[in-house]
């Protein structure tokens, strides 16, 4: 599957949403025009009144232009009101959703087992996959299993489970709906869904307003008050709208429940995991799946299992039956589900703990925050293998982040899952190596950020210098979602402190911008907007990020320009456009910075011309050192095109 295929698909996919909206808002209006002239025809031969009567025919005119007018203005008003301000609702992007929903956010350094278990599950595939940490939500109130994954972009995508889910399935179960969430994280499908939210909110708004209006009927004189009577036309048509939108949603969702399974097993190679939570779904009978919120059915498209009663007409059931989902990797199936009771849970006891392992080297070398040994020759990097793992982390992968995860020091593991201590994890990764200019930083930071944060970046240090060096990105990824809850004056303070720690001694290091901007263009929100379409108006930035990575791959003139070239061919850009090889001073943190803001605001298809001819300048070589490692990364994260931990399997 490739990454930016499906990119491309779900922007396909929200053109035919908005044709679904169109028909959706012009079916409405019909309905509505035309009870409209049916109730006013009742009256007219009710009360002798002749203005919609044609006596010379003795038939009624149902055409009247004003009356048709009125109705579109009024219908456009109230569904586009309804989805704009849904919209501006959930512009925080995932956390806005699984609010929503009654999600209540874990505690990044909780304690409890289940919670700690769904985390480390998270945190691995965060890592594996590229994908800075999601916020972890977990909606106490639902007993039934169930997930979702919601966000504008990878960068404030939030992961919720219901109560049921964390508590009632295996690691391994719990892994692959989660291996299941990541994927809809991968695939585009999160704005989607966001985009959908809105329009479905839209069009439910008459049979609100519908609701509203015939309370008013209650109590004093009914017959005087149209009010009711409008009120049931309103709830009427808002039927209309709700089976619109339950075909809208089912005509996005089905059939990207299978690929997201697919994409599940494919990640984990567990296939037992994910039709182990489908069984257990089954076997719960009526709870299963069920989701008791009053926003479950603007969300029912967004879940893992179905979370509503089923659908009348097959053609607007969101999800595939879990049979098919299962018959999917089980053929011999055959459709009995094993009973499940919430009854029989048992809390688990909390394992031994394992000795700590050496910092993991499988098959070979891993890069991503690279992996090596003191003194290691870099890996070599097959450069068509790159491309096709964006998006689409293997079981390799994911083997690595637990290995990773398990063989941190306890002391960055813990700061990394605490807002305040990860701010001063990130410090610590930014100090000298120096000790005097250290110890100047140091002081310094004591004025920036306070006596307790330089005191815990100065205890971190120590183990933070020797673990850097080795995985020092898959750090950053873990701290991420601890950072993400600062609160804004937190967060002002450490945006204002890791600037000032990185101009401290008066220049930027490849790796210090690097770190910034990982960490802030996730930790910034915003929506990604699509503005160019064409690479002719990105010619100059696209010049710079090949030239900055080829000259970080070599001090040799010939081998830059050796490298400049082998991936400038890969851009595709027509003949016309000139794309000069710079030299490394019109290429530096400033200029590569500029570039990959405006190179973020391209399209899919541009996004994979750019990375792929950045990944054959670093691999020109035949081999991938650390800091073309961390600079590729920072190009890949800016694009918001998670990139997996670069793999050699050659040992």
């Amino acid at each position: 599957m490739d990454f930016f295929e499906l990119q491309a698909q779900a922007h396909r996919r929200t053109k035919w949403l908005v044709i679904y909206f169109v028909m959706a808002v012009v079916a409405m209006i019909a309905s509505i025009y035309l009870c409209i002239m049916l109730i006013l025809s009742a009256a007219t031969q009710t009360n002798h009144h002749h203005r919609y009567y044609d006596s010379s025919q003795q038939q009624v005119s149902f055409w009247d232009s004003q009356i048709f007018f009125g109705v579109t203005i009024c219908t456009l008003a109230i569904v586009g009101f309804g989805s704009l301000y849904k919209t501006s609702a959930l512009a925080s992007g995932g956390s806005a959703v699984s609010e929503m929903m009654g999600g209540r956010l874990i505690n990044t350094n909780t304690n409890d087992l289940d919670e700690r278990k769904l985390l480390n599950v998270v945190e691995e595939m965060s890592i594996a996959s590229g994908v800075p940490m999601p916020q972890v939500y977990v909606m106490d109130e639902e007993n039934g299993i169930n997930a979702f994954a919601a966000g504008h972009k990878p960068g404030d995508a939030t992961v919720t489970v219901t109560r049921g889910c964390m508590k009632l399935l295996t690691r391994d179960e719990l892994q692959g709906v989660i291996g299941h969430e990541f994927s809809h994280i991968l695939n585009g499908d999160m704005r989607l869904n966001l985009r959908l939210i809105g329009i479905i909110f839209g069009i439910l708004c008459l049979t609100v307003i519908g609701r509203i209006l015939l309370q008013t009927g209650r109590g004093g004189d009914r017959g005087k008050n149209p009010l009711p009577v409008v009120g049931i036309v309103l709830i009427i048509i808002g039927f209309v709208g709700v089976f619109f939108g339950r075909l809208i949603q089912a005509a996005v969702s089905r059939q990207r429940e299978f690929l997201a399974d697919a994409s599940s097993v494919q990640f984990t190679r567990n296939p037992g995991g994910i039709t182990g939570a489908l069984k257990k779904i089954g076997g719960l009978g009526t709870m299963g799946s069920r989701l008791n919120h009053a926003h479950a059915e603007e969300l029912s498209h967004m879940f893992f299992g179905n979370g509503i009663s089923e659908a009348w007409i097959g053609l607007m059931e969101t999800h595939p039956p879990l049979a098919d989902r299962i018959r999917a990797f089980e053929p011999t199936f055959d459709g009995n589900f094993p009973m499940e009771r919430y009854d029989d849970y048992v809390e688990p006891e909390e394992a031994p703990k394992a000795k700590r392992a050496p910092m993991p080297n499988i098959f070979g070398t891993v890069l991503g925050g690279a992996v090596l040994a003191d003194g290691a020759k870099p890996p070599v990097i097959k450069t068509h293998t790159v491309l096709p793992n964006l998006g689409n982390p293997t079981p390799l992968h994911l083997k690595y982040a637990e290995q990773l995860r398990d063989a941190l020091p306890d002391t960055i593991r813990a700061a990394a899952h605490e807002p305040l201590d990860a701010t001063a994890l990130i410090y610590a990764m930014i100090l000298s190596s120096d000790d005097a200019r250290r110890s100047q930083q140091l002081a310094g930071l004591e004025q920036c950020a306070g006596a307790a944060i330089r005191q815990k970046t100065e205890a971190l240090y120590p183990d933070v210098s020797r673990a850097a060096a080795h995985a020092r990105l898959p750090i950053i990824n873990i701290a991420l979602g601890a950072l993400k809850q600062l609160t804004d004056s937190q967060y002002d303070t450490f945006s204002k402190t890791t600037d000032w720690l990185i101009n401290s001694d008066g220049k930027v290091e490849l790796f210090e911008f690097v770190l910034q901007k990982i960490v802030f263009h996730h930790l910034d929100s915003g929506k990604p907007v699509i503005q160019y379409y064409s690479v002719k108006p990105l010619a100059s930035d696209c010049s710079v990020i090949l030239s900055a990575l080829a000259n970080v791959s070599s001090q040799d003139p010939n081998e830059i320009q050796k490298a400049f070239a082998a991936g400038a061919s890969y851009l595709r850009a027509p003949a016309d456009i000139d794309l000069p090889l710079l030299p490394s001073e019109q290429c530096d943190v400033k200029q590569i910075d500029a570039a990959l803001n405006r190179l973020a605001l391209a399209a899919p298809q541009i996004k994979k011309n750019v990375i792929d001819a950045c990944v054959h300048v670093v691999g020109a070589d035949g081999v991938v050192y650390e800091d073309e490692a961390e600079l590729l990364r920072a190009v890949a994260d800016t694009l918001d095109c998670p990139m997996p931990p670069l793999v050699s399997n050659e040992s």
